[in-house]
This record gives C-alpha cells, structure tokens and sequence, in this order.
C-alpha cells in the first residue's frame, strides 16, 4: 500500500473539487490500487503556506476551518513543501499566459523537493514543458498536465500510453466553451452582451472575458498542445489570433441559418520543413465536419495523424469534478511508477 503526502497550491474551485474527489473515491483507490493518501499542505494567498505533516482533517478543511499543528508555519513554497514532506503537489495556481510563472517555479521547486509535479496551469505547458520534462526525468519523478487542456478528456496521456510511434501530422479543435455559448446566445438573437452574462451566470468566465473572447484561452491551449504532442517549440505570437468581438448578431445568425454556424476554432499543422503554422479564428463549421457536433459548454479535437486519417476526442459539458478526475487519475501512473522501481 503506497500512501502519497499531497500539498494543494490553490484551494479554490477546483482544489476543492480535488479534494472532494479524493474523500470519495478513496475506498476504491484503496482497494483496486492500492493506494492510501492524506493532504498535509494547502496554500492560498488568503491562508497563506499552511503545512500539517500527519494530514489536515478533511472534514474541516472542506469547511474552511483550517488547522495546522505547525508552529510557526513555513514561509514560501520550498520551505512548505519541506514542512509538507511533500510527495505530489497538485497546482492550480492563476494563469499567467504571457510568462507561465509562477507556476513554473512552483512546480520546479516541486521536483527539485523530491515530489511529484501536477498542474492544471496551461502556461507552466507552453513556457515550462521542456525545461520541466527534462527535470522530472533527472530527479525520477513525475511531471502531468492533464488538467490544462479540455478538462477531464485525456488528450496528451492518449498519445504517451496508446499511440506510440505515431506522428501527429494536425489538429483542430474547439477548445474555449465561453465563445461557444455566446455564439449560441447571439443565433438565437440576442446581443453579445447578453452572451457574455449568459457565459458568465454558467460559471465559465471571468467577469472580465477578454481571456476567452479574444482568443487567448484557446490559443495557450493550441499551444500547449502543438509542443507536447508535435514535439515543435510553438510560441504564444506565432499563432494568428482573432477573437469573436467582430461577429455581430446579423452575421452569425445568417451564418446558422445556411447551416454554417460561427466556432471559434483552434488549428495547427506540421509544415513539410517540420514547422508547426497556428491560427484561432472564428470559422463557420459545416454539419460534415467533426467540429459540428459541439454545442454548449463542450470542448473537443480532431486529430490527423500518419497512422490513422482521423482521430476525435470530446468532453462533453465538462465540470469542475471533470476537471478534478484529470488530476486524479495520474495516481495511477505514480503508483505504477512505484511498482517499476
């Protein structure tokens, strides 16, 4: 039985849906993998480096009473981690697109303490991903990103544990759910704004959305993507990027009405040269093709690669247990990682 010390970098939404989780699968993580846990680390900016080494009561951590039974408590992340005896640090920490950091030196403290390194923070991906790899493979820990990218679907685990050998020519995607439900708001007549709170009362956005309408969201996503599984080194301001702020109601109401509806779509493409070009555009999307079946809050990616012509994979109306099972389930590969040495 493998018990794993876990420290939790954020405790919001989805730390707390992280942590709900955890309580109840544990029978069956128990019992069919033989695997035991306790928190012992929290952080927030409100709370502070929070460190308990015999595990926070779960009870009243998911209540918000918060006790620690170290005095005084650690100050910053590598003396928390210590405090912590840290073996997973699961990090949910703000984006930052234009930088990936902190969540880079977050995680890299992280593998440098001898734990294992999870985020949810797509910009430690796109800025980190080679310089992180490379660090976990040297200390012979873990570094997944699961979370980053379409919530719970398993985008880069599908290509590191079933796809050997095959090389992604392209890929396509509708990887931002705020631009979906807004587009939907405005065919049906309403105004942009209206789209906009309708996203907003769904608990999708931000009240500021320029992240998800200007194209920002789906462009680190894209990027993420291109550099993990393409093996290329995209960078933020080599995609084209535009987002749906001028599409007016006329417009993507015609465009539903002739069966072409307006997606903000996510591409990327292998070059002959082994360039990778990208672009996040509104596109109009035709019923053949496999982006027309999104609707809502739905994320998807099609694929084409050089051993099948087409591979697609959906999340369909993702939440924030979704999002926490992507964290989750890499217990498994740490605990398989444990068996192999």
């Amino acid at each position: 039985m493998s018990c794993y010390n876990l420290c939790l970098l954020g405790f919001g939404n989805v730390g707390r849906a992280l942590a709900e989780l955890l309580v109840k699968k544990d029978e069956e993580m128990r019992e069919e993998f033989g695997i035991e846990w306790r928190i012992t680390g929290v952080a927030t900016r409100r709370m502070g480096w929070l460190a308990s080494p015999e595990g926070f009561d779960l009870v009243k951590l998911l209540a918000g009473d918060v006790v620690a039974n170290v005095e005084p408590q650690p100050y910053g992340v590598r003396e928390w981690l210590k405090t912590a005896r840290a073996d997973v640090l699961f990090e949910t920490t703000s984006l930052n697109h234009l930088t990936g950091r902190p969540a880079i030196d977050y995680l890299r403290a992280a593998l440098e303490a001898g734990a294992h390194a999870i985020t949810a923070n797509k910009g430690a991906v796109v800025h980190g991903y080679r310089e992180l790899s490379e660090l976990a493979r040297n200390v012979g820990k873990r570094f997944f990103f699961e979370a980053t990218c379409l919530d719970s679907a398993p985008v880069f685990s599908l290509f590191r544990e079933t796809l050997p050998a095959a090389r992604l020519l392209s890929f396509k995607g509708i990887f931002n759910s705020t631009t979906t439900v807004i587009l939907e708001e405005m065919e049906a007549g309403k105004s942009f704004e209206d789209g906009v709170r309708r996203a907003q009362a769904l608990g999708i956005t931000e009240t500021d959305p320029s992240q998800d309408v200007d194209g920002w969201d789906a462009a680190v996503k894209l990027c993420a993507i291109a550099n993990v599984l393409m093996s290329v080194p995209l960078k933020l301001d080599e995609i084209e990027r535009e987002g749906i702020r001028g599409l007016n109601t006329e417009k993507v109401r015609a465009a539903r009405d002739v069966g072409r509806p307006f997606r903000l779509v996510a591409r990327a493409a292998r070059t002959i040269d082994n360039r990778v070009v990208a672009s996040v555009r509104p596109e109009q999307i035709s019923g053949d093709d496999p982006l027309g079946a999104i609707s809502g809050t739905s994320l998807m990616v099609h694929f084409e690669l050089d051993m099948m012509p087409g591979l697609t994979v959906t999340s369909h109306h993702p939440n924030l247990q979704s999002t926490a099972y992507a964290f989750a389930r890499t217990c498994n590969a740490l605990k398989a990682q444990v068996n192999e040495n």
